[in-house]
C-alpha cells in the first residue's frame, strides 16, 4: 500500500549521504524536482537527454555528486569541476548496473492511463531496474497527462506517492534538411519488406522512416517511438506481422515526440513499452529475423570504427544503446547494422570520415554498412583496403584526396 506524502515530507525523508536515482529523459518528475531540497549532500544518478533534462543534481546541496552514463551541456561545468562523473556503459549494461547498485531512493514519474491505472511514463527504460532492489520508490503522480496504454504499471511498486503537475514531456521533431533527406533516401533503399527496424533520434532517422511508405509488413523493436514511427503504424506499413516474437506489436522503451504522439499512445494497444533489459537485449533481438539497426555517429574512420560520443576532446553524449543494437543485428538472421551520418561537420569544414576516430565507441566488426549523403559503403565482407576505399568514396569530395593520401 503506497502512502501519499508532501514535498516537505520528501525533503525531510532524504538524509545526508543518500544515494538517489532520478528518472531521466521523458520520465523526469520535473514538478517534484522543482520542490526538492535535500537537507545535505547526496549522490545522484540520472540518464538525461539534453533537449529535455536541464538540471545538474550536483548543485542540489553543498557537496553533492552526480553520476551519469550520458553527458549533456547542463552537466559540462560540474564534470570539469569533478562533481559530475561520467561512466562509459551501454544501455543493456546500465540496466544491470542500476539493478545491482541498490539506491536508497528513486524519484520517478507516473500518470493514470485511460482506465485509471497508474503507469510509469513516458520512459520505461530503467524503472524496473530500481524497483524491488530495496530502494524506496517515490513516484510523482501527474494529473497533467494520460499515460500510454501499455507503459509499465506502477501497481504495488511505489512506497510513496506525491501529487504533481509535470506535463507530458515532449521532444522536438527534427527538421529534415536536404542532407538528411538524401541520407534517409539511401538508408531507405536498404530496407526490405518484413524488416524489423531500430532507429535513433534526429533528422536522419526521421527521413529514413518517412521514406518507407511503399514497404510492407515492417516491424519495430527500438529504444524509442517517435512521430515518424507513429505515421508508419497509422498507414499500415509498420504492422509487425513478420516478427517471430511480439508479432503484431511494436516494442519501445520511451516516448520521444509531440503532443500528438503522446495523445495517440493513450489508446494505441499495439505499442508495448519495456525496460532496457528487453529492448536492448541481444537474446531477444536475435529471435527477430532481418533486424536492421540504424544509428548515427560523430565520426567514423577508414577501418570502420565509430566514435559516437566525443568531439574536440569533450564527452558530449554517451555510448547509449547503439552498440547493443549493432551487435544484436549481427546475431539476427538477415540482420544489418547501419551507421548513417553526414559527411562533414562545422559547416563543411571538417570531415566526419577520418583516418582514426578520437574515441572508440563501436568496433569495426560492429558495422555492416555506412551511409552518407554521397552514397553507401558496404563493409561487412570488405578487406581493410576495400573498407578504406569505399568509405573514401562516400566522404565529401573536398576531403577524398587527403584521406586517400593516408593509405
Amino acid at each position: 500500500m503506497s502512502n501519499w506524502i508532501t514535498h516537505d515530507e520528501l525533503n525531510a525523508m532524504i538524509p545526508p549521504g543518500a544515494t538517489v536515482y532520478i528518472g531521466g529523459s521523458t520520465g523526469e518528475p520535473q514538478h517534484t524536482l522543482r520542490q526538492f531540497q535535500p537537507e545535505g549532500p547526496c549522490h545522484f544518478f540520472q540518464q538525461p537527454l539534453a533537449a529535455v533534462n536541464k538540471l545538474d543534481f550536483s548543485t542540489f546541496g553543498n557537496g553533492s555528486q552526480q553520476s551519469t552514463c550520458f553527458m549533456t551541456p547542463a552537466l559540462a561545468a560540474s564534470a570539469a569541476a569533478g562533481r559530475v562523473h561520467f561512466i562509459p556503459m551501454q544501455m543493456r549494461a546500465i540496466y544491470d548496473y542500476l539493478r545491482d547498485r541498490q539506491f536508497d531512493f528513486a524519484l520517478l514519474l507516473a500518470a493514470a492511463d485511460i482506465h485509471g491505472e497508474l503507469r510509469y511514463a513516458m520512459n520505461n527504460d530503467y524503472p524496473g531496474a530500481v524497483i524491488g532492489s530495496g530502494t524506496k520508490i517515490i513516484v510523482e503522480v501527474s494529473d497533467q497527462f494520460t499515460a500510454p496504454l501499455n507503459a509499465l504499471p506502477v501497481a504495488d511498486s511505489a512506497h510513496f506517492l506525491i501529487r504533481g503537475i509535470t506535463p507530458a514531456i515532449h521532444y522536438p521533431v527534427a527538421e529534415i534538411d536536404a542532407t538528411s533527406q538524401r541520407i534517409g533516401e539511401h538508408v531507405a533503399s536498404l530496407i526490405r519488406d518484413g524488416d524489423c527496424l531500430q532507429t535513433g533520434i534526429g533528422a536522419v532517422p526521421a527521413a529514413v522512416l518517412a521514406g518507407l511508405t511503399d514497404r510492407n509488413d515492417l516491424g519495430m523493436h527500438s529504444g524509442i517511438i517517435d512521430d515518424a514511427a507513429m505515421a508508419l503504424i497509422q498507414s499500415g506499413n509498420l504492422n509487425g506481422a513478420a516478427k517471430a516474437v511480439d508479432t503484431g506489436k511494436h516494442i519501445a522503451g520511451m516516448v520521444l515526440g509531440t503532443g500528438a504522439l503522446a495523445e495517440w499512445l493513450t489508446t494505441e494497444n499495439s505499442v508495448i513499452f519495456r525496460g532496457a533489459d528487453y529492448t536492448h537485449d541481444p537474446s531477444v533481438i536475435r529471435q527477430l529475423d532481418n533486424f536492421v539497426s540504424v544509428n548515427s555517429a560523430v565520426e567514423i574512420d577508414l577501418d570502420g570504427q565509430v566514435n559516437a560520443e566525443v568531439a574536440g576532446g569533450r564527452q558530449i553524449s554517451g555510448t547509449g544503446g547503439s552498440v547493443d543494437f549493432m551487435r544484436a543485428a549481427k546475431l539476427s538472421k538477415g540482420g544489418r547494422s547501419i551507421v548513417a551520418l553526414s559527411a562533414t561537420a562545422r559547416g563543411g569544414s571538417v570531415s566526419r570520415i577520418v583516418t582514426r576516430v578520437e574515441k572508440l565507441t563501436a568496433l569495426r566488426t560492429d558495422v555492416d554498412i555506412v551511409v552518407t549523403e554521397f552514397g553507401i559503403a558496404e563493409l561487412k565482407t570488405a578487406s581493410l583496403r576495400e573498407r578504406a576505399e569505399r568509405l573514401i568514396n562516400i566522404a565529401h569530395p573536398d576531403f577524398r584526396d587527403e584521406l586517400r593520401s593516408t593509405l
